[in-house]
């Protein structure tokens, strides 16, 4: 599949609108997130529309609300704009209460398009490896960044694999993301931090540096940007 110019102009968009935001916890700039969330979603079959509402797909609850989700409709049509709204929990400033919108979340991928649950799995199951990751890494300092907290997140992430699994959606997908939140259960039930997993903490920042790059390579040349970069004028 070969994208159009909208591709390249979602990918400055969210780039803008996430300028100032970084990743949980990290100095990660949230852009990264977006990325890997764009190359999970293609590679299990998304169309350019839903590659797009991935680049986009925490826009509304993070920067803007309603007024961005215009926007989007706006320049990227109705599709774009029904996923990204799917996969927004609210666009209210300030937020309601965590529970309250996560309860009402997993109730919403009942109904869900097919379109909303691949790029609201893609999402997830990039946030459940990041987690798991850091997990590894400092133990249970990491649940200190998450309004749910241990019990919450936990609670969360489990609900969102049985709901997905209700839903009959791409099995692989959501294979994926069971195995990760159950990695994460294990973690955490044993509460303390393996040594050897704090020593390799370097090394999986590294790894994700390298995962990084790669993905922006594999989503600059489907877009064609690099021929259209040094095309003469």
């Amino acid at each position: 599949m070969t994208f159009t110019v909208q591709f390249e102009k979602a990918l400055t968009l969210a780039t803008r609108l996430h300028a100032t935001q970084t990743r949980k916890g990290s100095d990660i700039p949230y852009i990264a997130h977006l990325l890997g969330v764009a190359s999970i979603a293609l590679d299990h079959g998304a169309n350019e529309d839903e590659a797009i509402a991935a680049l986009l797909h925490d826009a509304v609850e993070d920067q803007g609300g309603a007024k961005t989700l215009d926007q989007i409709r706006r320049r990227f049509g109705s599709s774009v704009a029904d996923i990204v709204w799917g996969c927004s929990d609210t666009d209210e400033i300030p937020k309601p209460p965590w529970r309250k919108r996560k309860e009402a979340y997993i109730e919403h991928l009942a109904y869900a398009s097919p379109s909303v649950l691949l790029v609201s799995a893609s999402d997830k199951l990039h946030n459940a490896r990041a987690i798991l990751s850091d997990y590894r890494c400092v133990g249970d300092q990491l649940w200190a960044r998450f309004a749910g907290g241990k019990d919450g997140t936990l609670w969360y992430y489990r609900a969102l694999v049985e709901a997905f699994q209700r839903s009959g959606m791409n099995r692989q997908l959501v294979a994926d993301l069971d195995l990760t939140v159950t990695d994460i259960e294990r973690l955490a039930s044993n509460r303390a931090v393996p040594f050897p997993f704090r020593m390799t903490c370097i090394f999986a920042t590294g790894l994700m540096v390298g995962e990084l790059i790669k993905r922006l390579s594999r989503l600059f040349l489907l877009s064609g940007l690099p021929s259209r970069l040094f095309r003469r004028h």
